[in-house]
This record gives C-alpha cells, sequence and structure tokens, in this order.
C-alpha cells in the first residue's frame, strides 16, 4: 500500500489514502479474535468447571445430610460426618479457587502474548515504512544529483558556446579591420 500510494515530490514523503489504511487496520484486527475466542473458550471451560464443583460440592453436601440423618443417634458418629463434610466442604472450594487461579493466570499469559505480538506487528510495521521512507530519500537524492549533473554540464557547454562566438566575433572584428 505504502509502495503503490502517490510520492510527493523532492520531499521523500508518501501520501496514504487513509481509508485504505483504516482498512487494512481492521483487517489486523478481525485477525486476532481468534486469539480472544480462545480465551472466551477457557473462560466459559472455567465456568463449566466451576458449576461441575458446584455440583460435586452440592452432591457432597447432600450426600453428607443423608449420612447425618441415617446415624443422628449417634452423636460422636455424627459429629464425625460433621468434621468430614466441613473438611470436604474446605478441600473443595479450595480445589475451585486453585482452578480459578490457574484459569485467570491462563488468560493473562494469552492475553500478554497477544500484546506482545501486536507490538511486535507495529515495530515491524514501523520498521518497513522506516525502510521505505529512507529509499524514497536515497532515490531523491540521486535524481537531485542527477539533475545538479545535467545542469552543470548544460551550463559548461553554454560557458563553451558563448566563449567560442566571443572569439568569433573577436576575429571577425579584427579581419573586418585589416580590410
Amino acid at each position: 500500500m505504502i509502495l503503490s500510494s502517490w510520492r510527493v515530490p523532492l520531499t521523500g514523503r508518501t501520501l496514504i489514502d487513509e481509508e485504505k489504511l483504516f482498512e487494512q487496520l481492521d483487517f489486523i484486527r478481525v485477525s486476532l479474535p481468534s486469539v480472544f475466542q480462545e480465551a472466551s473458550a477457557i473462560m466459559q471451560h472455567k465456568q463449566e468447571v466451576m458449576l461441575e464443583a458446584e455440583e460435586y460440592g452440592q452432591q457432597i453436601v447432600e450426600a453428607a445430610q443423608a449420612k447425618r440423618a441415617q446415624i443422628l443417634a449417634e452423636s460422636d458418629i455424627l459429629r464425625q460426618a460433621e468434621r468430614e463434610a466441613e473438611q470436604l466442604r474446605r478441600t473443595t472450594q479450595q480445589e475451585c479457587e486453585e482452578m480459578m487461579q490457574e484459569t485467570i493466570a491462563e488468560i493473562d499469559r494469552r492475553r500478554q502474548a497477544c500484546m506482545e505480538e501486536l507490538e511486535q506487528m507495529r515495530q515491524t510495521a514501523i520498521a518497513q515504512a522506516q525502510e521505505i521512507e529512507d529509499g524514497a530519500d536515497q532515490y531523491a537524492d540521486t535524481v537531485l544529483e542527477n539533475i545538479e549533473q545535467d545542469l552543470k554540464d548544460m551550463l559548461r557547454i553554454i560557458t563553451n558556446g558563448r566563449q567560442q562566438l566571443r572569439q568569433e566575433n573577436q576575429s571577425q572584428g579584427y579581419s573586418s579591420r585589416k580590410k
């Protein structure tokens, strides 16, 4: 797009169609959603894991309650069941927290990778634009150097022509005086 854009003579600058540039940037932006879709899938998986954990926890609570009702008469056994249910609830909650932290950490890693890739693409685009600008400047310098040389050659030809005309005029003036 930059190479085919209109160049401003003698400035080394290029005019770029803003709408085309925005279209290219939109294309880049549209290409990135796959990474965001992966992150969304991870979040959805996290929610599914949380639901499964809640269901699992609910099943454990229901099982503990059923066991409690079954052995209500025996207080020692009842206290033991309550301790186990509480321990199981804490363990399940801790596992859910760990899964959630791991999921969040994975999302952060992927987001960071996307940001790094985007920055790398931006740096590459800037470097390419600089190379193109440097090439355009070098080309303009070469063209101006050639024009300068052509003008020097023309000036030398004009100067020589004028000197020759003066010499001819002087020699004609000398010969007309002799006659």
